[in-house]
């Protein structure tokens, strides 16, 4: 049940992340990826940290910090699903969640460290589902997901996230 989710299983939206995972056992995927996007991180001077590639985009660090609590929310619903929770769960804002976090006063390695952990504990968390979770269904932002769709949205979303800082943040470092 691990393997790539069906497009039933979540709205067309999330396809820009689940499109982006390869194929490939998701535990494995989940833990090696973030390896990927750390030592990407690891080349950033400390003087780019707070590099915007464009006026109101966020910096590094903001992209590094949204990536740990978008990770953090969607942990959170596939635990909600997980658990058979009944209750739809509210959408999030990544613009009023970056603009309300602390993410750009936070040296990079501090907010690489979180990301790490985060992951983690989320490697740990649907590591131990069994098969009748793996299908579980819910509604979060509106939007129906199985919990299998939401392992694939958790490693997509980092992957976005890294070609994006890859391609407009350090390309050429």
């Amino acid at each position: 049940m691990r393997n790539r989710p069906e497009t039933s299983e979540y709205d067309p939206f999330f396809s820009t992340y689940i499109d982006q995972v390869p194929d490939g056992d998701i535990l494995s995927i989940l833990a090696e990826s973030v390896e990927e996007t750390m030592t990407l991180l690891a080349t950033c001077p400390e003087d780019r940290e707070r590099y915007r590639y464009d006026p109101g985009k966020w910096s590094i660090r903001e992209v590094v910090g949204h990536i740990s609590d978008a990770e953090r929310l969607y942990a959170y619903r596939t635990l909600h699903l997980a658990r058979a929770d009944p209750s739809p769960l509210p959408g999030m804002n990544p613009l009023v969640w970056a603009g309300s976090s602390n993410a750009s006063d936070r040296p990079l390695s501090h907010l690489v460290e979180e990301l790490a952990a985060v992951r983690a504990a989320t490697v740990r968390l649907v590591s131990s589902f069994d098969e009748a979770i793996w299908r579980a269904t819910g509604v979060a932002g509106g939007r129906p997901f199985t919990v299998r769709s939401l392992a694939y949205v958790i490693a997509g979303h980092e992957i976005h996230h890294r070609s994006v800082l890859e391609e407009r943040y350090l390309d050429g470092l």
